[in-house]
């Protein structure tokens, strides 16, 4: 009789606590703002409440379809998203914002392909390690194939401008390819030799230096490019042990900036304090331990890779926000999964969350 079917309980649960968190705290974040710009305080909510529904959909089917598929569309998957990542930056088919140019718009729904390239990019390098995993140690077999398609990918990212959605790409090919056994001293030899190129994007572009600046010295200028962190920081002090309470935020009240997207946990540490801020944390935690559980554990070297893959991104970009958030790290707009506000972030973050539970219905205990 064959064996029943059942994901990851923990995961679930986690994944629903950290969405509703998420709803929750973007309505608390957004609403004076919404209420200012669009006369409705309910318009990001509605928008959240949609992607969340949207998104649950796809975790649904995500956990239902078998995980195996994803090798035999990966060159399509993979080519759409080159294709999406060259029509954000013409014109017509994308809109300007801030001087950028990452997302596309089909009349009221805007989508950002550099969200659907990472899970992309993570399917492919699952699908080449599990194919070619004896050569990895070799850099013309192993390392060279999945870097040039990795930065491919990051150079279009980077044309956006998005330095860290760039640097996010290359790095989880790092993360993959030494999990999968490739040699520590030729990673190491390939960072060092980017580092130039890192260095030279910065120098080209003041406002990069700037934010190095003010990580370095946020006081030096508290009016202007130090005020957002600084802000943060208010937030985050002014919550204490169990904050001033739901919805009693001062900070988001036109003081700290984009209060319901890159800082909206400044926003929750304020508001639900210390306490509140530890355990998002901790669910963060919990869904990190849970995905490489279910990476150790699956049957097949496609799923191992692909779990940990998917879990390597959730929590670099996770670990980025809260750095940004908290003064850990130069300012970077990434959201933070399942809370920040955000269509394309949280649609494809559900995806990637249902395949992780695809993948424990198979997992053997770990």
């Amino acid at each position: 009789m064959p064996r029943k079917l059942v994901p990851d309980m923990w995961l679930f649960a986690t994944v629903v606590a950290l969405v509703s968190v998420g709803v929750v705290m973007v309505y608390s974040a957004s609403a004076i703002v919404a209420a200012d710009r669009f006369r409705d305080p309910y318009f990001f909510l509605k928008k959240q409440l949609f992607w969340a529904v949207l998104g649950f959909g796809c975790l649904w089917a995500a956990m239902t379809l078998n995980y195996r598929s994803l090798q035999r569309i990966m060159l399509p998957l993979l080519v759409l998203s080159m294709i999406l990542l060259v029509l954000v930056l013409v014109p017509p088919f994308s809109q300007e914002i801030n001087g950028t140019r990452r997302w596309l718009r089909w009349g009221p729904v805007s989508f950002q392909p550099s969200e659907l390239a990472k899970f992309s990019l993570v399917v492919y390098l699952a699908t080449f390690l599990t194919r070619r995993r004896e050569v990895v140690e070799s850099f013309w077999l192993g390392l060279l194939p999945p870097l040039l398609v990795a930065g491919s990918m990051a150079g279009l990212v980077l044309l956006q401008p998005d330095l860290g959605s760039s640097l996010t790409l290359v790095a989880l090919v790092f993360c993959l390819l030494f999990l999968a056994g490739a040699r520590l001293r030729q990673m190491a030899l390939l960072a060092l030799s980017g580092l130039p190129i890192v260095a030279l994007t910065i120098y080209k572009a003041p406002y990069r230096i700037k934010r190095i600046m003010t990580f370095l010295d946020p006081w030096a200028d508290p009016r202007g490019s130090g005020f957002q962190i600084i802000q943060s920081y208010l937030a985050l002090g002014a919550g204490g042990l169990t904050g001033r309470g739901l919805g009693e935020s001062k900070q988001k009240l036109f003081y700290l900036p984009e209060p319901h997207t890159d800082f909206i946990f400044a926003v929750l540490g304020e508001e639900l304090g210390l306490l509140g801020a530890v355990t998002v944390v901790a669910l963060f935690g919990l869904l990190i331990w849970r995905g490489v559980r279910v990476g150790l554990g699956a049957p097949d070297p496609f799923g191992t890779f692909l779990a940990l893959g998917l879990t390597t991104l959730l929590a670099c970009q996770t670990l980025v926000n809260l750095g940004v958030v908290t003064g850990a790290l130069p300012t970077k707009g990434l959201p933070l999964p399942f809370i920040s506000f955000g269509g394309s972030s949280l649609l494809m973050t559900m995806v990637s969350a249902g395949v992780l539970l695809n993948i424990s219905q198979h997992a053997r205990d770990a």
